[in-house]
Parts: C-alpha cells; structure tokens; sequence
C-alpha cells in the first residue's frame, strides 16, 4: 500500500546558494494513520531580508537546531524513498531541489499539486496555494483540520501551507476522477505532473490578459522573440510558445 508524504520547505532565499530552514510535512498511511512533522533546522548560509519577511523566521530561532538532514522528516523521507511511494508539493520542483541540495536522491513518484491544478483548475485565474485556499474555500475547512491533526495554523508556514495542500488534494482526487474516472486516480495525477500545460492566456507582458492564439495570429513576431530572448520562460510557456510557434 502507498504512502503520500505532502511537504512544503521555507529557506534563506530563492537563490542557488539558499537552503532549508523549516520542512513542514505530512506521512500519510490511511485516513488514520498520519504523521505530523514541523521542524526548524539550522544551516551556514544568512536568511535574506526578503525570506524574513515573508516566513518570520529570524535567527535565533534556528540556534541549536539540528541541520536539515539530522531531522526526523529527512529520516522518514529516506525510509520511504521508492517508486510505490508518492512525494507530494505545490510547485515540487523548487521544493525538491531543495532536498538535492541536501544530497537527496529522489526515487518517489512525484505529485506536483501545482502542476495538476493548472490543468484540472485551468478555470481559475491564478493557481498559488493561497488564492486556491480561497478560491475553493479551503479556508473554511482547514481549523478543522488543523485541530484533528494537532497543527497549529500560521500564515508563511510550512505545516500551515501542507495544510492546504492536503486539503487541496481531496480536492484534486474529486476533480481529476470526475474527468480521468478510467484511470487510476494517484497515477493520473503523477502523469500530469509530468505533462506541460497548454496557456490560453497571457500572465505577464505587454499582452498579459489576452489570448495567446489570437496575439499568434496578429503578432507572431512578438512570441518568436520572447522564445528566443527570454531564457527564463517557465516550462509550461516555453511549451506553450513552441506548440503556437510550431503550427504557423
């Protein structure tokens, strides 16, 4: 039988030197069998101003804090490390690279709630874990949840936000069996994360609001540039971009 472990990371920063400074994580064997980890963890690189202020994490709080790979989340994480098993996070990529800055080797299969979102939400406007809290009234729910859990809800906090995600998930499951119904559920998951999502619209820019096929079809000059020029496209963009480029 899987095990699903939902985590969220808060760090020094963004940066390729940054690392983890607070896991937040949920094993989750059956409906019963759940295991809580919220844990504070110390490192060599300074906390960036700009981290501070969205995690509150100062340090001192991390004086005597073990690093992250004495913690018990990152001994649990290595345990359970094999393909039966689901390692779940909105926006996994960051989070897991993260780990591997760890020398973590990863052997899960991987869920990126953020990922499925975008394909299963794509009515939503947004797809950050807080507007989905809101948008889909999690918020409602989550004291619950909390209080059967015994977490207490923060707000930039990495058990707080794996709150959500679980919440999020049941979601996820309901949404993508209605669509998917011959599929195995996890499974379908687990492939969409590994499948780039096709952008209708523009986020950013000069066209940000409008219809990608539309602005191919006045100002394919416009996409061919940002393709060429803008090296830090996300995945889903570039896929967009090369699918519009590649069909004119």
């Amino acid at each position: 039988m899987s095990t699903y472990i939902l985590f969220d990371t808060e760090t020094t920063g963004a940066d390729i030197e940054d690392r983890i400074i607070q896991i937040g994580g949920l094993v989750i064997k059956s409906k019963t069998d759940i295991e809580v980890y919220d844990e504070l963890c110390s490192c060599e690189v300074p906390i960036k101003l700009e981290a501070m202020e969205v995690h509150n994490i100062t340090p001192d709080l991390l004086v005597g804090k073990p690093p992250f790979v004495q913690t018990q989340f990152y001994n649990k994480l290595q345990q359970l490390n094999n393909p039966t098993n689901y390692l779940i996070a909105h926006n996994i990529n960051f989070d897991l690279g993260m780990l591997q800055k760890e020398g973590f080797k990863n052997q899960f299969t991987l869920i990126d709630t953020l990922r499925c979102a975008k394909h299963l939400y794509s009515e939503l406007s947004y797809h950050r874990l807080q507007y989905i809290r809101y948008a889909l009234d999690l918020y409602k729910t989550e004291q619950q949840e909390a209080d059967n859990l015994n977490i207490t809800i923060k707000a930039h906090d990495a058990i707080g936000d794996v709150l959500v995600m679980k919440l999020f998930l049941r979601q996820l499951v309901v949404r993508c069996n209605e669509i998917y119904p011959d599929y195995n559920t996890m499974e379908k998951l687990a492939e969409l994360t590994q499948t780039p999502v096709f952008i209708k619209t523009f986020r950013f820019g000069k066209y940000k609001g409008s219809d990608i096929l539309e602005v191919a079809s006045k100002d394919l000059g416009y996409l061919q540039w940002m393709r060429s020029n803008m090296a830090d496209l996300d995945e889903d963009t570039r896929y967009t971009l090369d699918k519009v480029i590649g069909n004119k």
